[in-house]
């Protein structure tokens, strides 16, 4: 998870060098990667359901991001995304839809406008990943949405993005970039506010498909209807492997 180291711990290393510490040493608590938590019975999940593809299943966190997920949830009852396209598709990256416009340059929150839906440090851009597209920051989130399916990441990476891009990712964030991949780079920048909890293999189909130059399937992919349905204890799967026979 991205994230500017806090002002606390700069406060603590200029203290350090000042009187010496050595004697004892601080052990910070970092909070846990939230991304992969399973649904409880009866919880309410948002299901995409994409002409041709077939559905994807998200689990949604209000509990640490409520107007992000009250905004989707709101947009998805009004029938909003209905017979709307992913408008932006990039192989081993993210597809992206929720503009009315299907060019990328439309759309508002079900406020009206935009909105500022805010970073959880808990919710980092793993594959399955949900989160606003936004214009410069959270502050601008409006309808548009984006899926991460992701590229391979290293720890060099992790490492060159906390040197040159000031961002701290915690030891199990580390761990869940490594294996499974993710878009590291955006941790911090973007609401990620649910995940998928079945269809990442739509997601990845969809993600393969052919685009033109501005990334714009040449064959357009339609969210026939987006509809909110409470979850009945079906396994959950996370990863493209969950998908073999």
């Amino acid at each position: 998870m991205k994230r500017k180291l806090p002002a606390v711990l700069t406060c603590l290393a200029l203290l350090c060098s000042l009187a010496g510490c050595g004697r004892k040493q601080i052990e910070i608590q970092e909070e846990p990667v939230l991304n992969y938590t399973a649904p409880e019975p009866g919880e309410e999940i948002v299901i995409i359901h994409v002409r041709d593809y077939g559905d994807i299943k998200l689990k949604l966190f209000p509990d640490l991001l409520p107007e992000a997920c009250e905004n989707f949830v709101t947009l998805a009852q009004q029938g909003y995304y209905d017979e709307l396209i992913f408008h932006r598709v990039i192989a081993n990256f993210m597809i992206q839809g929720g503009d009315p416009r299907g060019d990328g340059t439309g759309g508002e929150s079900c406020w009206g406008g935009e909105f500022d839906g805010g970073v959880s440090e808990q919710l980092i851009h793993v594959p399955g990943a949900l989160a606003y597209a936004n214009s410069g920051g959270t502050s601008t989130d409006g309808s548009q949405f984006y899926l991460v399916t992701g590229y391979q990441v290293t720890d060099e990476m992790l490492d060159e993005l906390t040197e040159n891009n000031n961002m701290y990712f915690t030891q199990e964030a580390r761990e869940f970039y490594t294996q499974y991949g993710g878009a590291p780079h955006l941790d911090g920048g973007y609401t990620v506010f649910g995940q998928v909890i079945d269809g990442l293999d739509v997601v990845w189909q969809i993600s393969q498909t052919e685009t033109n130059s501005d990334a714009k399937p040449k064959k357009a992919v339609y969210i026939e209807t987006v509809t909110v349905e409470q979850y009945d204890s079906e396994p959950v799967r996370w990863y493209p492997a969950d998908y073999a026979s």
